[in-house]
């Protein structure tokens, strides 16, 4: 049992526990324009899934730089890297995610909403190390 909590106690910081919850957020903006677009708008649904990823996309940037990762970028310089850095990274996340649901939708015939569900996962786990150890290094 204290084996269980030390190992809690690890991975439950503070940095860890905002990432969740903007995590969250985001994938609600992400999952929200999706549908929006693919259901109301009645975009193709690949097309509805890059423009509801680039809008995610920027919502993470905002709320990750101050409210999760404390970004110490001050001049404009050191933000336009940053932010490079962290289009850099999400653009390899978008095209995992971009695959991943055209395998799973187009490929294996997987309904639309549970392809993005699986995938997103994934991507979720991925920009966490990719805007820590790379986007906002510190």
């Amino acid at each position: 049992m204290e084996q269980i909590k030390k190992i809690i106690k690890k991975f439950c910081t503070k940095e860890v526990i905002l990432y969740g919850i903007f995590g969250v957020l985001t994938t609600i903006v992400n999952f929200g324009c999706f549908y929006i677009l693919s259901n109301i708008c009645n975009i193709e649904e690949n097309t509805s899934n890059v423009i509801a990823i680039i809008i995610a996309v920027l919502f993470a940037y905002f709320t990750n730089r101050k409210m999760v990762f404390n970004s110490k970028a001050n001049n404009i310089k050191e933000k336009v890297k940053e932010f490079g850095k962290f289009i850099l990274g999400r653009a390899f996340t978008m095209i995992v995610e971009l695959v991943g649901f055209f395998i799973m939708f187009n490929i294996f015939h997987i309904h639309e909403l549970i392809s993005k569900l699986i995938i997103t996962i994934l991507v979720i786990i991925l920009n966490f190390f990719i805007s820590k150890f790379f986007a906002f290094k510190k």
